[in-house]
């Protein structure tokens, strides 16, 4: 047997009780003849029983194509097979990395980071190294603070492909003050992203619970019956249209997983190259090749979903004043902004 038991690379990190950790990740062959899924796993994770391989199908922890399916199911050729779990594959030590920060502001209880685009933030399964949180644990170690980086110190998270602004406390009272002011929904947090399609609106709020969409565990969605997830709400503004494109502003007052990327697809302007939302993909435009090709160039540019963490405001643990840190964006997601700019102004007019 070819196939090939993976480590998922781009997990992104649990927020909520409701998260789900990949295990295991296995893509069946070309050649695969089908054969039910108990079958078929056994011969791949260590030390399963096809009873143990049919709860987990029956708690709808395992997925064919990113839809979670029954013991039954028959794995086919090029089927990739998950196994989904709500706790991490297993404990790992956190290894101190020499990993160059943007540490935008620093003080003895919290630090300010402008975290880098592809960054994760907590090691996980599959980024075991390389995380933001190796590098904080070295520049804590440099600085002699016992900080539990497990048990404090990131108060919020943003996705593996978003860059910009996150605070971290630096010892147990901020870590619970900050905390706090998250969950009261009283910080100040604002995003650029550049979405596809023309927002009509200039100012808009979308309300809509969130939950993880059930035809795939990998993305969020929008239920409109509010017994179904969590709240979510967003508010955005229009900076600036550019044709085929345009360039938000989004004020969160809920901080849910993936609240932008789900929220903005539920109204039909996806992230530009947001790949977990299918945005990586031509949404608007035209046919010729021309335009083609300059989206694939876009792309290549900004190799990453278009969101980043401009600004964010708190009231300091100690000194209780309101701290406000703004970035500019960063340079693969403004010089994407630039030729869009330039594509409009000479092409579309």
């Amino acid at each position: 047997m070819s196939q090939k038991v993976d480590e998922i690379d781009d997990v992104e990190i649990a927020q909520s009780e409701d998260e789900w950790f990949e295990h295991f990740r296995i893509q069946a062959d070309k050649g695969q003849e089908p054969l039910r899924v108990d079958k078929y796993l056994v011969n791949f994770i260590q030390n399963a029983t096809r009873n143990k391989i049919q709860q987990a199908a029956r708690a709808g922890n395992i997925l064919a194509n990113g839809i979670a399916i029954k013991q039954n199911y028959r794995v086919k050729a090029n089927d990739l097979i998950q196994v989904v779990l709500a706790h991490p594959p297993r404990e790992f030590t956190i290894i101190p990395q020499n990993i160059p920060l943007d540490i935008v502001y620093e003080d003895d209880d919290l630090l300010v980071v402008n975290k880098a685009a592809e960054m994760v933030v907590h090691p996980g399964h599959g980024n075991y190294s390389g995380t933001l949180v190796n590098a904080l644990t070295y520049h804590f170690q440099q600085q002699k603070i016992a900080t539990d980086l497990d048990r404090i110190g990131l108060v919020h998270r943003i996705d593996k492909g978003t860059s910009g602004l996150l605070v971290v406390a630096k010892n147990e009272f901020s870590m619970n003050f900050l905390a706090k002011q998250f969950f009261n929904k009283t910080t100040k947090r604002v995003y650029n992203a550049l979405v596809w399609g023309n927002v009509e609106e200039n100012t808009g709020t979308i309300i809509g619970n969130l939950a993880r969409n059930p035809k795939n565990r990998m993305q969020m969605t929008v239920f409109e019956d509010k017994t179904i997830g969590k709240e979510a709400i967003t508010h955005f503004n229009v900076l600036e249209r550019l044709g085929y494109v345009t360039l938000v502003e989004c004020v969160l007052e809920t901080g849910r997983t993936h609240q932008i990327r789900a929220h903005m697809k539920y109204i039909g302007h996806t992230l530009f190259n947001d790949e977990r939302y299918e945005g990586n993909q031509i949404l608007k435009g035209t046919t010729f090749a021309k335009y083609k090709q300059f989206v694939e160039n876009c792309f290549e540019i900004l190799p990453r979903q278009a969101l980043h963490a401009k600004t964010l405001g708190f009231i300091h643990p100690t000194t209780k004043k309101e701290l406000y840190f703004e970035t500019e964006l960063p340079k693969d997601f403004a010089e994407c902004v630039d030729k869009w700019r330039n594509y409009s102004q000479f092409v579309l007019e």
